[in-house]
């Protein structure tokens, strides 16, 4: 199993191009079930889950073809899916438990063949993130759904028909699977306290070029006028926020200067302040985002996790990365998944003054961590203990890497391009 060997005290220095967004690039694929047209998605990031999904989506019948490069980063390669027939409406157990955001093919099938028959889904160990709204809104929308030996069974023969939703609370994740089954339902259906996150204006951007009617985007209550069909497109996935914000952090944490190209910083607007307020200086330039620290330190600040436009779960524990050598004392507040602060025990590992009140983590700065063995526990903990490492004094291991293969690109050969000491260990059979 491959680990990273980090020698840390480097300051970053360079710049590095962001790539597209994963948590868009997943459910913009997924949408490809939705027309039997070519559906071409540039900017497409090579990452595991992509590969996982493409698998799904080709055991599905969709037929995949790859063109161009990552050159730059924020261009070249360009995915095209074309379901001219749905082969299977059957998502197996076997591909959908490496990744949860297999789930997202559910609507498209359901709206477009009338059944879907799709695992329950797998990904990282961070706490519960169950399918409830995304059933539940399928149903109010039409469909009849049971549980059944670890699967989600679903049927609509008649097609799904407009209904108003409202969310109990805000899921990306139902967003997206119930905007995209609307887009094919009979008549309209309103979703109330929708997602806002950029990856789902993305999706519904995409959808309306595939001719679908969307109204809202951007907002908390998305309106869709249901279509016989939708056509295909071709369609630029926004920059990844949360690449851009780890980047930045790891700038700010090892004293560095860094230009992020392709980086857009309304996308990450809370973790930009907070970043400021901790002492880091962001500012736009012709090709992206400049983050560098001056030779003051870093001091301690408070955030709490909130869906967008608050400060992302999925950059929280890089901020405690970046917090645990700041000046002072920081507060970090998790609401949204209950069981994310793994990355904890391994950061204190490093010599972090890391304290646990229940949903709240209370870190007081310290001079300099030190580098340590230490394992990975899931995608966002794999990278924080990455950016620990550059910061730390000495040799940092980070074990069990494959969390950070699902969601950061050529992270390694982009960080050593900044002047770190890094490299993939392959260990010995």
């Amino acid at each position: 199993m491959d680990k990273i060997r980090i020698r840390g005290g480097k300051a970053l220095i360079g710049s590095i191009p962001v790539g597209g967004a994963k948590n868009a690039a997943l459910p913009l694929m997924a949408a490809s079930l939705l027309t039997e047209e070519t559906l071409a998605l540039a900017n497409i990031p090579h990452l595991a889950d992509i590969t996982t999904l493409a698998n799904l989506l080709g055991t599905l019948g969709v037929d995949i073809a790859l063109d161009g490069h990552a050159a730059g980063g924020h261009q070249g390669r360009v995915l095209a899916l074309t379901a001219r027939k749905i082969a299977s409406t059957t998502a197996p157990y076997d591909l959908v438990r490496k990744m949860r955001a297999s789930v997202l093919v559910l609507g498209p099938l359901l709206a477009r063949e009338g059944q879907a028959k799709v695992s329950l889904p797998g990904g990282c160990a961070i706490g519960a993130r169950p399918v409830d709204l995304h059933i539940k809104g399928l149903e109010a929308l039409g469909a009849k759904i049971e549980l059944r030996e670890g699967y989600v069974d679903a049927m609509a023969p008649h097609g799904l028909t407009g209904a108003k939703i409202v969310f109990p609370f805000v899921s990306v994740g139902a967003t997206e699977n119930l905007m995209m089954a609307a887009c094919l339902a009979k008549g309209t259906t309103v979703l109330s306290n929708a997602a806002r996150e950029p990856e789902v204006g993305d999706l519904a951007r995409c959808l309306i070029a595939m001719g679908a009617s969307i109204e809202g985007v951007d907002t908390d209550t998305l309106t869709i006028h249901g279509r016989d069909r939708l056509s295909g497109t071709t369609h630029a996935i926004v920059p990844d926020r949360i690449e851009m914000g780890t980047y930045a952090m790891a700038a700010a944490a090892t004293g560095g200067d860094v230009e992020l190209l392709g980086g857009r910083v309304e996308l990450i607007a809370a973790a930009a302040e907070a970043l400021r307020a901790a002492g880091a200086t962001l500012e736009d330039t012709p090709r992206g985002l400049r983050v560098r620290r001056t030779n003051a330190p870093l001091v301690g600040v408070d955030v709490m996790t909130e869906p967008f436009p608050g400060f992302p779960t999925d950059l929280q524990a890089q901020m405690m990365a970046l917090a645990a050598t700041a000046e002072g004392a920081s507060m970090i507040t998790e609401t949204i998944f209950e069981n994310r602060f793994m990355h904890v025990p391994e950061l204190r590992r490093m010599g972090a003054n890391i304290n646990l009140h229940g949903g709240s983590a209370m870190v007081r700065g310290v001079r300099k961590l030190t580098g340590a063995q230490v394992m990975a526990t899931d995608l966002r903990a794999s990278v924080s203990l990455v950016i620990a490492g550059l910061a730390a004094e000495g040799e940092t291991l980070v074990n069990r890497v494959y969390h950070l293969d699902r969601g950061y690109e050529r992270l390694e050969e982009k960080l050593a391009a900044c002047g770190a000491e890094i490299e993939r260990v392959k260990e010995a059979a």
